[in-house]
């Protein structure tokens, strides 16, 4: 929470005086964008950073991300990693674990 504050911070910090993340709109706004939308499940408040909320509401009310996001509703029916065995699928492993149980599948 404390390190995604202060990432929330440096991006804030770096639209204080620019309308997107480069300047102009680019791939740096799409980029970054989805890590902003579950920010109530990272325990942020936007209000704590006005620029980054400004910015914020300026992607997600553009036609092309409303457009993609109800598609993404469509499409993306199931979710992926509410269940336990997802969850420790996909944190839950450590590279030693992952090696271990890759041995003997490959085969070059």
């Amino acid at each position: 929470m404390k390190e995604t504050s202060r990432l929330y911070g440096v991006l804030d910090k770096r639209l204080a005086d620019r309308p997107f993340v480069a300047g102009d709109y680019s791939i740096a706004d799409i980029a970054a964008y989805p890590w902003i939308v579950p920010y109530e499940r990272q325990r942020q408040n936007l209000d704590d950073f006005p620029h980054l909320k400004r910015w914020f509401e300026e992607i997600k009310a553009r036609p092309a991300t409303v457009r993609a996001y109800e598609r993404a509703k469509e499409i993306n029916t199931e979710p992926t990693i509410n269940s336990e065995e997802a969850r420790r699928f996909f944190f839950g492993q450590t590279a030693a674990a992952v090696e271990s149980s890759q041995a003997g599948r490959w085969r070059f």
